[in-house]
């Protein structure tokens, strides 16, 4: 299977070239494809500010996941100021996203993907979010792919017969881990460089991090109304093929017949 594409060009204003960072995506894992960058500079080691919580063993894995795949992205960013106004680009093979935002805001979302991908066990919560990636979702339409994310794996857990949480009480847990390494991350960053726009990504990321478990039920909220038809109607029996009254074979046949003419 061909891995994922994911494209993201930074236009900054009156500066040459743009930078683009074409990131290839495992459709199936959600985890880069491409073998990791070689000669990881000093702070990406796991030992220099490791994550509270991190589970890794510097004896087994000698650099930290996350900041391997960040570092390219540190060098590539060091003239640029958090608000300053750039253009992002998005490009995926379904679509292709544009906005005009602070570099601290194009460059959280672009983190963020690096993060989920990145093999880092405790961001490797977000990975679905990373296989179906949509830059710049509103806080309501982030908390409505969170919820939908960690609802579909407790109907995968209950299919393997594990416990599953419908209440999305366990989700905060998720946020803390996350958490942690955002704190961890935004330590080793503000050690290994001066370039405010990068810290500052995290930085937010973080707030997001924050924000969206506490707000989650009543950002939901706003779009239960939108939920209406499957709430107040149980499930229509359809009839099978060939079921009077009438021919759903037939039906369906004349439609397709009508639809080649």
């Amino acid at each position: 299977m061909e891995p994922l594409q994911i494209v993201y060009r930074f236009k900054l204003s009156g500066r040459q070239p743009e930078h683009v960072f074409a990131l290839q995506i495992d459709p199936e894992t959600a985890l880069f494809a491409d073998p990791e960058p070689t000669s990881p500079p000093e702070w990406t080691r796991l030992e220099f500010h490791q994550c509270s919580g991190c589970p890794l063993a510097a004896t087994e894995t000698p650099h930290c996941p996350a900041a391997v795949r960040l570092a390219s992205t540190i060098d590539r960013f060091a003239d640029v100021v958090s608000f300053d106004r750039i253009d992002v680009i998005v490009e995926t093979d379904e679509r292709t996203v544009s906005t005009r935002t602070s570099a601290q805001q194009g460059l959280a979302s672009l983190i963020g993907l690096v993060l989920a991908s990145s093999g880092c066990p405790q961001t490797a919560v977000f990975r679905p979010m990373a296989r179906f990636h949509l830059p710049f979702s509103s806080e309501v339409e982030t908390a409505y792919r969170i919820a939908s994310m960690y609802l579909m794996a407790q109907h995968f857990a209950a299919r393997e017969g594990k416990q599953k949480d419908l209440d999305l009480k366990d989700l905060a847990l998720v946020y803390r881990g996350v958490h942690q390494v955002n704190v961890g991350l935004v330590q080793r960053l503000r050690a290994a460089t001066h370039q405010d726009a990068i810290v500052n990504a995290v930085v937010l990321l973080d707030v997001y991090t924050s924000l969206v478990p506490a707000a989650l039920e009543e950002m939901l909220d706003e779009v239960r109304p939108a939920f209406s038809a499957l709430l107040s109607q149980a499930p229509r029996q359809v009839p099978r093929m060939g079921d009077a009254p009438g021919d759903p074979q037939g039906d369906a046949q004349e439609v397709s017949s009508q639809a080649t003419e």
